[in-house]
């Protein structure tokens, strides 16, 4: 059994050897993903109810690094909400009124519109303007003037604003993601944007790193680190660079998670004997246990109130998921359906549980209703990891293996609309989706 994949169940070592078997059975390394060195979507399946939407080419763009309208189109059909209609060589930007019907013709409900130029201090002024063809009706636009850096957070954050305009939720698209990979003996943390693309390192080393999860206010990361030898709890900072120190006890110390107030994590320590869940301030300081348990808890997820912790453990026999209040108590069984079920998270809406099912040899990313308990696969992978849901609470991405290849997914509740991100070279795993954005 290879030690190279290692995931945040490692609380389980402790376990007895058949279920350390079977929580390692996920981890077997697998090959690695090329790197996708140019903006690339692949998105497959058909959703029931589409919005068709045609983005015409921004004038200008041809001449700028990085193609407006292509970013955009992209972002919103990996949402499964919209369907592109072809506007290639359309002559328009947002100053110009199109003529609806023609639009109407080519079966589109709304047209995106837009301009790119250059300035003379080499920042870049973006433009756009959203019609609904339908009615004939001018629903808004935007401008900016950014450097060539920002251009693609202007295309995701244009993506944003016709997202909520069209369907009256928030936009994901200018939020971020963070994953690690193993490429070589080195591990690296990368923080990206929610495509895949633009991907920064916020730290590289030669020991693991695993289970990074993100702050509330979105400038923080949590992750473990194995560089002391030992699994240690850390929160980096994104911006700077800088890091403290959260938990260091004896034994173990991992699967950090953040109350949704950003005042404290709760976190899996082994330091009284088994591995048990606790709750610590954000700076650190003495934790406090939630529970006791016979068994093993770990991989603790706040729900979006912050009133509870979604966890798994083995108390029954097999790994199945259980909820506690923050205040501890006792834990209330969630998961039935599966003998083998782990990686829960909660959506921030609350009305949704998505986690990893052992179905035969295989592990499944599967949604629960929380309000009927109604479970449901989503996928047709075979070895699907460590789900977290978009702030929006309206797609997954997780970490799964696609046509022999590592991959980073994202899908719809329903499953029906899927899409591949991009991301770095080498052994690709355990993405956290980040919260919006402050405008």
């Amino acid at each position: 059994m290879t030690t190279d994949r290692i995931s945040k169940h490692l609380s389980f070592a402790a376990s007895p050897l058949p279920l350390r078997r079977q929580l390692l059975a996920a981890l077997i390394a697998t090959p690695s993903l090329p790197a996708l060195a140019q903006f690339r979507v692949e998105v497959t399946g058909v959703g029931l109810t589409q919005l068709p939407i045609a983005i015409a080419p921004f004038r200008g763009e041809a001449q700028a690094p990085q193609k407006i309208a292509a970013i955009i189109q992209a972002d919103l059909e990996r949402s499964g909400q919209f369907r592109a209609i072809d506007a290639a060589g359309a002559a328009l930007d947002e100053t110009a009124r199109p003529d609806v019907a023609l639009w109407r013709q080519k079966s589109a409900d709304s047209l995106a519109t837009g301009s790119v130029t250059r300035l003379a201090d080499g920042r870049f002024d973006v433009r756009f303007r959203l019609w609904d063809v339908v009615k004939g009706q001018d629903l808004g636009g935007q401008s900016f003037v950014v450097t060539q850096g920002d251009l693609r957070l202007v295309a995701h954050r244009i993506a944003d604003f016709i997202y909520e305009k069209l369907t009256g939720e928030r936009g994901v698209f200018s939020t971020r993601i963070a994953y690690v990979t193993k490429t070589g003996p080195r591990y690296s943390l990368w923080v990206a944007d929610a495509d895949g693309e633009n991907a920064q390192s916020a730290l590289s080393s030669p020991e693991p790193i695993i289970s990074p999860a993100w702050s509330p206010n979105g400038g923080q990361l949590a992750y473990v680190s194995f560089e002391s030898r030992k699994p240690v709890v850390y929160v980096h900072d994104v911006a700077s660079g800088r890091r403290r120190l959260i938990a260091n006890f004896r034994g173990s110390n991992s699967a950090p998670a953040w109350a949704p107030d950003g005042r404290s994590l709760a976190v899996t320590l082994s330091r009284d004997g088994g591995s048990q869940l606790y709750t610590i301030d954000a700076n650190g300081g003495e934790p406090r246990r939630l529970m006791q348990s016979s068994g093993i808890d770990t991989e603790p997820v706040f729900s979006g109130d912050g009133r509870s912790i979604f966890f798994v453990s083995d108390r029954g026999g097999a790994p199945q998921i259980y909820k506690v209040g923050t205040s501890g108590g006792n834990a209330e069984r969630v998961t039935f359906t599966g003998t083998y079920n782990i990686s829960p998270t909660v959506s921030p809406d609350g009305r949704w549980l998505a986690y990893i099912s052992r179905v035969g040899g295989a592990f499944k990313l599967h949604v629960m209703d929380l309000s009927t308990g109604t479970v449901n696969a989503v996928t047709d992978t075979m070895a699907d990891e460590n789900p977290s849901f978009a702030p929006n609470s309206r797609l997954i991405v997780y970490a799964t293996q696609q046509q022999g290849r590592e991959a980073l997914m994202t899908t719809t509740l329903d499953g029906k609309i899927k899409a591949r991100l991009a991301g770095q070279a080498g052994d690709l795993r355990e993405p956290d989706w980040g919260p919006f954005q402050k405008q």
